[in-house]
This record gives structure tokens, sequence and C-alpha cells, in this order.
């Protein structure tokens, strides 16, 4: 999550993913944790830590002692929060090269929407990146289309229309993408790399950084004005 002015940007849709993930894992979830709690929560750590200003949350929960079947073993949760910069508020100014990860492949099933710990795919992705000097990578579902990169959900932009893989795609139900598709009505449907070299623009979203525009993917280069209009109205909407 990002904190900004001790507020929680998107806290609607961050506390509606978590719930819902949630209800999809089985988990027990004690009456005393509800949304306001876990606000307040991160609100007072962030003080404590002196990085209400502007900072990155990271609420993680488990099942305690890990025993699924154990009635009583509740949910458990553990806040975390740092600092982070000024940067993140503002679109890249140099447009990410990315490429295709060639060595995993996401499922596309009831739980590959979930944002959660086994992320070992994202990791070797991120990996895989850094070693060939790319920005970032794009991961491919078991169908051989693109599900997402290795730290945020894709966006292409082609005769002004916005789509993006839907969830059935395999890709994380991205807090960032939800209000992206409600604000700006975009449309979900699969995506190969041909759509990809074919569109005329290309950003990744997440929470903290919002937009992410991408300059070149294999031969093809991109503009970014749209990625440029939705990066400067989050800085002037839930970012201000």
């Amino acid at each position: 999550m990002k904190v900004v002015g001790e507020q929680i940007s998107l806290a609607a849709l961050h506390f509606d993913r978590l719930f819902s993930g949630l209800e999809i894992l089985g988990y027990k979830v004690p009456l005393m944790i509800v949304p306001e709690k876990l606000q307040q929560e991160i609100q007072l750590l962030c003080k404590k830590n002196k990085c209400e200003r502007l900072a990155r949350v990271r609420l993680s929960v488990s099942r305690g002692n890990g025993r699924v079947y154990d009635e009583t073993d509740e949910l458990q949760y553990l806040i975390e929060c740092w600092p982070i910069s000024e940067s993140c508020n503002r679109l890249n100014e140099n447009g990410y090269l990315i490429d295709i990860f060639p060595d995993a492949r996401k499922s596309c099933d009831v739980f590959s929407s979930i944002k959660s710990a086994n992320y070992l795919p994202y990791i070797m992705a991120a990996r895989y990146a850094k070693e060939n000097n790319l920005d970032d990578c794009l991961v491919m579902n078991v169908h051989e289309r693109i599900a997402e990169a290795s730290i945020a959900n894709i966006f292409l932009v082609k005769n002004g229309k916005l789509t993006t893989p839907s969830t059935g795609e395999g890709c994380i139900n991205g807090v960032m993408r939800r209000h992206l598709l409600e604000e700006y009505k975009a449309k979900e449907t699969p995506v190969t790399i041909e759509d990809v070299l074919a569109a005329d623009e290309i950003f990744l979203t997440n929470a903290v950084n919002g937009v992410r525009w991408v300059r070149e993917f294999r031969n093809m280069k991109y503009d970014h004005h749209m990625a440029s209009e939705i990066q400067d109205r989050l800085s002037k909407t839930i970012w201000c």
C-alpha cells in the first residue's frame, strides 16, 4: 500500500482485495479484524517510523502456526512500512526497456489473482531482467499469452483505447489496475506478444508507483501520452 499524508491511497480497494482473498483461501477472520482497525494500525506505525508523509506499507497475513485444519488456528498479521522517494509520484523520465521472461508460466485458476507470498516466478523474472539489462520482464501464462510484469500489471494503448489482461489470464488483481479499469473503462482481453508489438503505448501499473511507461519492447518503441495523462491525474487526485 502507499500512504500519502497519513492516508492510505485507494484504501477501499486494498481492503476489498485482502478480505476477498482471505475468503477464497478459507481463512477464519476474527470479528475484530476489520478494515478500520487495520487502517488505524497502519497509520500509527507510519507515525512511529516517521514516514507518514510518504510511505510504502506491506500487510502480510498467515494462519498462525500453519496447521490449516486446526480449529484453534486463527489469522495473524504483520504490518511493515518504509519511507519512499517523491519520484514514485512522477512518471519515469526514461521509459522502461522490457522483454519476456522465458522460464516460467503462470497458471490461470481461482488462486492466480491473489497477491500472496508465493512469488518465485516474479523474483526470477526480476532477476532475469537485471541480468539482461532490462527494467522489467513480462510473465506469460500457460496459454502463451501475457499475464503481467514481475511487479506490475500491464496496460496497452491502441488507437486511444486501453486494454489489459483479465484476472482469468493469470494476473494479480492489482489495486491500481482496478482503479484504472473503473476510471478509464479499460477493456479486459487476452493479450499476446503480437498485441504488445502492435500497441501505440505500453505501461505498467502498481499501487506505489502508479504508472511506469515502457519505451521499448524488442524492436518496437512506444509513446507515453496516455501514461503521462494518467500519472498526472493520479498526482492531482489520490496522491494530493
